[in-house]
């Protein structure tokens, strides 16, 4: 694994190769254990919790979906469109919870990639520190895939196949030999896609089950979040002009494509089939209907998702000039730069640790990490 290639500019997060397991019993290795993830790795009791346990969250809560939506309206662009006027209002709310359906399994394939994607961290770096925060990465991972696989199986009985964008994406970035592939793609834009996705379903769900697992993981995606950041810091500041680029092209690419298919009317077309719906005639009247002007009044929200993710690359110093006025096209650049470092869903996070706290120590249990440090 060339360094050029894995660009790891800081020694937290030098690799070796995925196979070198003999690399990893070098004697040497176990006494160069990196300070820079203690503080993280340590704030991983403050917020343990068991998705099996209803002391957490209990999946045995009811919801009507025959009656009621589990989405708010607004966060379903469709139900706007003139192919849908004809819809009972039956079907709506079918249609409506079918895509929640749709957006719940694309949570749960997301939560599977970063799961195998944390894993194949614990193959590759070489430092101690870098190497136990993965490991209790991958193990918070695999509770949100329980977590949401019950969810999803609680609701619907099963999970709907990945979209293929989505799909390729993850794919990508677990099988990626390039390390920052691995780790701007899930740990910054992924983990960045995760904290507005949660946060919006926080504020937007009528399900208060799901409102309640998306704060549970919000309180472990906040400190996900935070590895790619410490990488960012370390990293971005020593890299050649062609790095940059390199780094930064990329993200601008996956940005673009999670920005035009993530959510493109080709992805769901199985599900309006179910509906007599021609996915074609849908995807010309969401064309016609969503502009850029509109994405852009959109991004206006702290939670949209899309903001999200351009003010974390924009934090991590991912976005310059050269770039900057592509992501200006959809949100408003100064702005973004004028917050603090904080991110949307901090607070929920944060909110939900203290619950965390007192499930885990008892009420008098001594304040530690948040989120947001």
């Amino acid at each position: 694994m060339n360094d050029v290639r894995q660009i790891t500019k800081d020694e937290a997060y030098d690799t070796v190769a995925p196979g070198d397991f003999t690399a990893m019993m070098n004697p040497d290795r176990y006494n160069k254990r990196s300070s820079a993830f203690d503080k993280i790795i340590s704030a991983t009791h403050d917020h343990f919790w068991d998705p099996l346990d209803a002391r957490y969250i209990d999946f045995s809560e009811p919801f009507d979906l025959e009656s009621e939506m589990i989405l708010a309206p607004e966060m379903i662009p469709e139900l706007k469109l003139p192919s849908f006027q004809n819809l009972s209002e039956k079907d709506k709310i079918r249609f409506a919870n079918e895509t929640a359906r749709w957006f719940m399994s694309s949570i749960l394939h997301g939560e599977q990639g970063a799961l195998n994607l944390s894993a194949s961290l614990c193959h590759i770096l070489r430092d101690p520190g870098a190497q136990e925060y993965a490991a209790n990465q991958a193990r918070e991972e695999a509770r949100h895939v329980t977590a949401f696989g019950r969810y999803v199986k609680t609701r619907w009985g099963k999970p709907l196949p990945v979209g293929a964008t989505l799909g390729a994406l993850l794919a990508e970035m677990v099988n990626a030999q390039e390390v920052y592939k691995k780790i701007v793609g899930m740990q910054l834009l992924v983990e960045g896609l995760a904290m507005g996705t949660f946060a919006s379903l926080f504020s937007h769900s009528r399900d208060p089950l799901l409102v309640k697992l998306c704060q549970l993981a919000m309180t472990d995606e906040a400190f996900h979040h935070k590895f790619g950041k410490i990488w960012a810091d370390r990293t971005i500041p020593t890299l050649s002009q062609e790095e940059r680029e390199l780094i930064e092209d990329w993200a601008a690419s996956c940005f673009q494509t999670l920005l035009f298919n993530l959510v493109n009317p080709e992805q769901k077309k199985d599900l309006y089939a179910q509906f007599g719906l021609d996915w074609q005639k849908v995807q010309a009247e969401m064309l016609e209907a969503v502009t850029d002007e509109m994405r852009r009044e959109d991004m206006k929200d702290a939670a949209n998702v899309f903001r999200v993710l351009v003010k974390t690359l924009l934090k991590a110093g991912i976005i310059t000039p050269r770039t900057r006025a592509f992501y200006a096209i959809y949100v408003d650049m100064d702005e973004l730069h004028a917050e603090d470092d904080r991110m949307v869903g901090d607070d929920i996070a944060e909110q939900g640790i203290e619950f965390l706290k007192k499930v885990n120590f008892g009420k008098h249990a001594p304040a530690r990490a948040t989120a947001a440090e």
